[in-house]
């Protein structure tokens, strides 16, 4: 019954659902190219798709990307820690998720989640969602969705400075610095942003085990001191009216300091957490006739994650203890670091867009990717590699009937060669159907592939917490599969825009995490290690995601306001070792209802001054888990204010200045379950940002910005 009406729902959301969009001015038509990796107006755009605007980036003053993604859309939930940010999206975790920056694949597993820090808010120009499968024309690990992460380009000409200075609670410190400057044929932007906070304990009570008394006086912290700091690089050279060439870089660092207490298994840390980060790419683009172009890019990408010890410390190491009297246990002193990962990854890829006759747009492509993985404390064997190329094509065709009716289709084949899996097909189908002008149908079909990581594949890890943890990897891993269904529709009426999107997404031979018993792990891990408790990646039959998203926005004169809300429902089939059976689960971390609103006033006066006030509103009912106990609902409230003066002059200034948490919601589960939220209640945030460019054609910052965007995009 459960499911029969489920799909009854969904069908009958099937008739008005769609791509959610963000509200633009009646002037201006956002462009966006995540969806078919062509440019499209969003309206006409095949494939759903919903943009975070530079104007709501600027509105809502977001300390961080999970804080725009969390406060901006209702399909997305967090739970950050020192290992990074467990991100979901519809139902599914991280490793579904692509993150995109300027097309291009993020970098950095931080034991399976993305260290989303990397990315500065202050240099995003706006964000692009695109939710379902999309494996045919970015390939692996894009089964729940894509992020793209839009940048800001250089300018056209002259000089550009910019700074940006925010301090709020706990002392979170946010510096950005942006240079940009242009010679001729070349340009060039420098970029720095540097982050702190003291961090902050919500409580002291420490989660042991059911049987054994709660610890009420831990030192350890919600949220953990740390730093981290990204130096930036973007160059381009126009060689002539044909060709352009780029190339840029990056160099990022992180420490994350870990109290100590005196509760040996629980609070007393010997190590800090450190991770360095690097990129170098080289790219370049050649116009043909029209909007015909082909595109070349080769990227590399290292994350090393250590420990940095605090204090001398006995480490299980074989390689460094041979020899000593410490076998197999090596000393780390204090100031000395070990490394836990070194990942490496080199891509390179081709790309043509070409305009055939009859109505069609064609985008095919071809790439080769090559992971490399140093782990000496994690892997079997310590090293791991895999590599991965493809061909893909996609196929455009947009026909009008009439001035009413426009139907545009898109259909995509990737034929995918893993190094360890053979060869894959995914295919890719969506259809928009404009019967008149309101009204926007949209159809999408997907397959998705995903194949087991060399961490899945290899992993071999133990931790100390309340007894001896093993995690192994498994070399008998299927490669992931899914499909993807989505039908809806977008009503838009003068100042009013209403969506809602229906999905449905099967994930076949799903990877997890599962308890075995001891007997069936590796007798010699067994006898080293006398684990309580093992735990093995396996593939646990399939999952199913299912749910509505609805979007709804006003916007009239120097008011905007929106409404979004999220309803889930997910299963999966997992193995319960205690009875020998399958049974049906929730997906961890589920919520079933996630909202967010917003209602913004924006106003400029005769003096040259803009003042913008808005507020914000977040809330999620109850997250769901296997183990250690669910995570609280909770509901969360954002004032935010700003301030602008001098806008197209060569020297402009916007103070922003807000209060986040407005009720002083906190959550105090204890340490070692979940949480709902990690605010540590109502904080206070400001920030100033100066922007200086005495160029001719200066206008205003935002203006520059999107003309020089669209110039690229129309080359």
């Amino acid at each position: 019954m459960k499911r029969t009406g489920l799909l009854g729902l969904l069908f009958l959301c099937m008739a008005t659902a769609s791509a959610a969009q963000d509200f633009v001015n009646d002037t201006i038509q956002e462009v966006v190219v995540t969806a078919t990796g062509t440019r499209h107006l969003l309206k006409d755009a095949p494939v759903q798709t919903e943009v975070i605007s530079g104007r709501m980036l600027r509105s809502y003053a977001g300390r961080s990307l999970e804080d725009i993604l969390s406060g901006l859309t209702a399909s997305f939930a967090f739970s950050e820690d020192d290992m990074g940010s467990h991100m979901q999206m519809n139902g599914l975790g991280n490793s579904y998720i692509l993150i995109l920056i300027d097309g291009k694949r993020i970098h950095g597993d931080v034991g399976g989640e993305n260290d989303l820090a990397m990315i500065d808010p202050h240099n995003i120009e706006k964000i692009e969602i695109v939710k379902g499968a999309s494996s045919a024309l970015y390939g692996s690990d894009a089964i729940a969705g894509v992020i793209n992460i839009i940048t800001k380009k250089p300018h056209e000409e002259g000089l550009f400075l910019e700074n940006a200075s925010r301090v709020g609670s706990y002392l979170d410190l946010r510096q950005h610095d942006a240079v940009g400057v242009t010679w001729g044929r070349l340009t060039s932007l420098t970029t720095f942003q540097y982050q702190h906070s003291d961090g902050w304990q919500n409580t002291a009570t420490e989660y042991t085990t059911a049987t054994e008394p709660e610890i009420h006086d831990s030192m350890n912290k919600t949220v953990n001191r740390h730093d981290n700091w990204q130096v930036g690089e973007k160059l381009s050279w126009r060689a002539n009216k044909k060709l352009e060439l780029t190339a840029g870089g990056t160099f990022y660092g992180k420490r994350i300091w870990r109290p100590s207490g005196k509760y040996a298994q629980y609070d007393v840390h010997t190590y800090d957490l450190q991770y360095r980060n690097a990129s170098a790419s080289l790219g370049g683009k050649w116009k043909l006739q029209g909007h015909d172009a082909m595109t070349f890019d080769l990227d590399w990408n290292r994350h090393a994650y250590n420990y940095f010890f605090t204090a001398t410390t006995l480490v299980e190491d074989y390689e460094k203890s041979k020899g000593t009297i410490y076998y197999p246990y090596f000393p780390y002193l204090e100031g000395q670091r070990e490394l836990q990962s070194d990942q490496q990854r080199t891509m390179a890829s081709l790309k043509g867009v070409f305009t055939l006759g009859g109505g069609h747009l064609l985008n095919t492509g071809a790439e080769y990717r090559y992971d490399w993985l140093n782990a000496p404390n994690r892997v079997e064997g310590g090293k791991a590699s895999d590599w991965t190329a493809a061909l893909y094509a996609q196929d455009e065709w947009k026909k009008e009937f009439g001035r009413e009716c426009l139907l545009h289709l898109a259909g995509g084949l990737r034929l995918t060669w893993n190094g360890q899996f053979g060869l894959k097909l995914t295919p890719k189908v969506s259809a928009m159907l404009g019967l008149s002008a309101p009204w926007r149908i949209r159809a999408t079909w997907s397959r998705g592939f995903k194949t087991p990581t060399p961490k899945e594949l290899h992993y071999r890890y133990v931790r100390q917490m309340g007894g001896m943890h093993l995690y192994l990897g498994n070399t008998a891993l299927l490669p992931q599969t899914s499909d993807y269904f989505s039908l809806g529709a977008e009503y838009t009426q003068k100042h009013w825009v209403v969506t809602v999107t229906g999905y449905y997404n099967q994930v076949r031979d799903m990877i997890s995490l599962v308890t075995i018993p001891n007997y069936e792990a590796p007798a010699d891990y067994i006898l080293q290690y006398d684990p309580v408790k093992t735990r093995q990646y396996q593939n646990i039959d399939d999952a199913r995601t299912a749910g509505i998203d609805l979007n709804l926005r006003y916007n009239r004169g120097d008011w905007a306001f929106g409404l979004g809300y999220s309803w889930l429902d997910t299963d999966a089939n997992q193995y319960d070792t205690e009875h020998d059976k399958m049974r049906e689960v929730i997906i961890d971390g589920t919520a079933h209802h996630r909202g967010n609103c917003f209602a913004t006033w924006s106003h400029g006066f005769a003096s040259g001054y803009r003042l913008s006030l808005g507020l914000y509103g977040r809330a999620s009912s109850m997250r769901y888990y296997q183990t250690n106990g669910n995570a609280k609902g909770y509901q969360i409230w954002r004032l935010s204010s700003g301030h602008d003066w001098g806008a197209g002059k060569k020297t402009s200034w916007r103070l922003d200045a807000g209060i986040d948490n407005l009720f002083n919601y906190v959550d105090r589960t204890p340490h070692g379950l979940h949480l709902g939220t990690t605010t540590p209640g109502a904080t206070v945030y400001a920030s100033l940002t100066i922007r200086f460019n005495p160029g001719k054609r200066f206008k205003n910052y935002k203006s520059n910005i999107n003309s020089t965007t669209r110039q690229h995009e129309e080359d």
